[in-house]
């Protein structure tokens, strides 16, 4: 399939909008992005603003951390200042954060947090066990544990309300949204000073309805100024159920901006439907706090270190399997033996990645697949089997690459993606990958656009060493399932992989 019938294969495998999109590409270049994405895709270029100004924000969000470490000490004053202690101090702390317990919400109740602050110091007593066989004394610290905990949570409660009410530690929030659940939220917050947020305005529509003490500040398109402008550290979205589903995908990648984002379901009885630990609220109105990527600073700290390690290990052992590959290259006259290409990886940078080279191919870079007599007997197994992606491992030593993430597309083809394909750009928070998450799912050929970006967006939302580990083992198993395929695919099927 040539350049020219690419469009065609991609309405095919997309939704109807993918379809009324693509019969007017000339249209679509020249027509505005939704008013829904507008609002808050802005966000997204937003960086920190006055970050050295606002010192006091990320210590914020580790004060329960620091509240149980400080109970915890005195817990290993009372019972014994020994190496069981640190051992249970830290299994404690480990249980509460695996729990959610580390998150400080803004409806600030202890009494909600009695049970899994209860299950957190009893299942750490497990660890005591083997060296502690008195059940008594288990008891018994277990019981300080939890009496502890929660003392020193209350105290700290108690101390940052006194702080809200004073106008001390305050955080000023943003609204999005000029409806009437819009301005309840905004005079809420104004009259419980306690729940910490001073709300500077609203953002959205003027109508005849709007009334309320809180001004409207600007349109969607203004977020990201008044972000900086009024160094915003929250922002609450009170939207109805029609409004544009995308909205939430933009909001959720924030990595360069502190914002916080909270949004209010359409349809709060559905609130009931999710885990009181992954819900807040203000007075009584349920909000949705959205998760963060665990692909921020310490996530892509964890992954580059992950990419050195068992990328050089794979290398030294791989070593003789590339030699060997690159010699039959060489004696099939398939010259020169490595194919360098450009291909876009995170935040739309252009890096060269190597393979070796299985085709002749005139453009390279603009055909989306060839036909699979222009491939070599060898090449059409290393295609299928994916060793042709071996040499890409120095691609990943040098940074370029990681070895899991969503697969690189060229340059030319990513532009066109971007405009008719929905969140295709998301998928550039990462860096390219060897293997996917959409890869190990077969979406790999000639297969679905949309499909390969949903499951490379889920990675990145949902990314954990784990998820790495879970996709390489699934990777291992690849050559051998590709050279079965190879063995039973017609001749005459073209390969397009991207």
């Amino acid at each position: 399939m040539g350049t020219s019938d690419l469009s065609r294969e991609i309405a095919t495998a997309s939704t109807q909008q993918l379809k009324t999109t693509q019969s007017a590409p000339a249209e679509l270049e020249q027509q505005p992005a939704g008013d829904a994405q507008k609002q808050v895709a802005t966000l997204i270029q937003t960086p920190a603003p006055n970050a050295g100004r606002r010192y006091l924000m990320p210590a914020r969000g580790s004060l329960l951390l620091y509240c149980d470490a400080a109970a915890l000490a005195l817990l290993g004053l009372l019972v014994g200042r020994d190496w069981r202690a640190l051992v249970y101090s830290a299994a404690v702390l480990l249980a509460l954060n695996l729990l959610g317990r580390h998150r400080l919400r803004i409806c600030m109740r202890v009494s909600d947090e009695v049970p899994r602050i209860a299950a957190a110091a009893a299942l750490a007593l497990l660890v005591l066990i083997p060296w502690q066989h008195s059940l008594i004394s288990l008891v018994i610290v277990g019981v300080m544990t939890g009496v502890l905990l929660i003392t020193m949570r209350a105290a700290l409660y108690a101390s940052l309300r006194a702080a809200y009410r004073a106008n001390w530690l305050t955080e000023p929030a943003l609204i999005v949204g000029t409806d009437e659940l819009g301005y309840e939220v905004g005079a809420l917050l104004q009259e419980h000073s306690d729940l910490g947020m001073r709300p500077v305005g609203l953002v959205g529509e003027v109508t005849q309805s709007s009334k309320g003490s809180l001004p409207v500040l600007g349109g969607f398109s203004r977020i990201s100024d008044l972000v900086r402008q009024h160094r915003i550290s929250k922002i609450i979205v009170s939207l109805p159920a029609g409004s544009d589903p995308r909205m939430v995908s933009a909001l959720r990648d924030r990595s360069s901006s502190p914002v916080d984002v909270y949004v209010i379901p359409p349809v709060h009885e559905l609130a009931s439907a999710i885990p009181a630990s992954c819900m807040d609220e203000i007075w009584g109105i349920p909000l949705l706090p959205l998760r963060r990527s665990g692909l921020e600073v310490l996530g892509r700290a964890v992954k580059r270190l992950f990419d050195v390690i068992v990328g050089v290990t794979l290398l030294v052992v791989l070593g003789p399997v590339l030699l060997i590959l690159a010699a039959l290259g060489y004696l099939g006259r398939t010259r020169p033996v490595m194919f360098r290409q450009d291909r876009v990886t995170r935040a739309g940078r252009t890096v060269t990645v190597m393979k070796f080279r299985t085709m002749s191919c005139p453009n390279p870079d603009s055909e989306w697949s060839v036909a699979d007599e222009s491939c070599s007997s060898l090449g059409r197994w290393l295609r299928a089997t994916h060793l042709d992606e071996l040499p890409q491992l120095l691609n990943v030593i040098r940074g370029d690459m990681s070895l899991v993430g969503p697969r690189p597309e060229r340059p030319f083809f990513t532009s066109r993606f971007a405009q008719i394909v929905p969140h295709y750009d998301d998928r550039h928070r990462a860096r390219a990958g060897l293997t996917g998450w959409a890869q190990v799912h077969g979406l790999t050929g000639d297969t679905s656009i949309p499909e390969r970006v949903r499951f490379d967006n889920y990675y990145i939302e949902h990314w954990s060493l784990w998820l790495d580990l879970v996709i390489m083992a699934r990777t291992i198993v690849e050559p051998v399932t590709g050279a079965i395929r190879a063995r039973q695919s017609e001749a005459d099927q073209p390969d397009g992989r991207g």
